[in-house]
């Protein structure tokens, strides 16, 4: 008498389709260069783009919408030149104070 007991494989194991659909899935899911993680990383980084996508179209519009404030008043225009780019009058004097650093 055997000490082993023989075992059954089951009918599907010694199918060759499933074989074969067995190795695909393996080949697709871990060994191909576009594998499970490869494409987990390619969606994370399209999720990624198009939300720098969202956040660029809203600073353009927002930058769209300061031009045309500017544009539409010339006080307004002198102001912004006066404050961002410190820019002044020929007969003025421009004294720019800043803090002090921080030690």
């Amino acid at each position: 008498m055997s000490r082993f007991k023989s075992i059954k494989v089951p009918a599907f194991l010694k199918n060759k389709f499933f074989i074969a659909f067995a190795a695909f899935v393996v080949w697709i899911s871990f060994l191909d260069k576009t594998n499970l993680m490869s494409q987990y990383q390619f969606q994370s980084e399209v999720n990624k783009l198009e939300d720098q996508k969202a956040f660029f179209i809203q600073e353009i519009k927002q930058t769209r919408e300061e031009q045309q404030e500017l544009l539409s008043s010339p006080e307004k225009l002198e102001k912004f030149a006066r404050e961002k780019y410190y820019m002044k009058k020929d007969n003025e004097d421009l004294f720019i104070i800043t803090p002090a650093p921080q030690q």
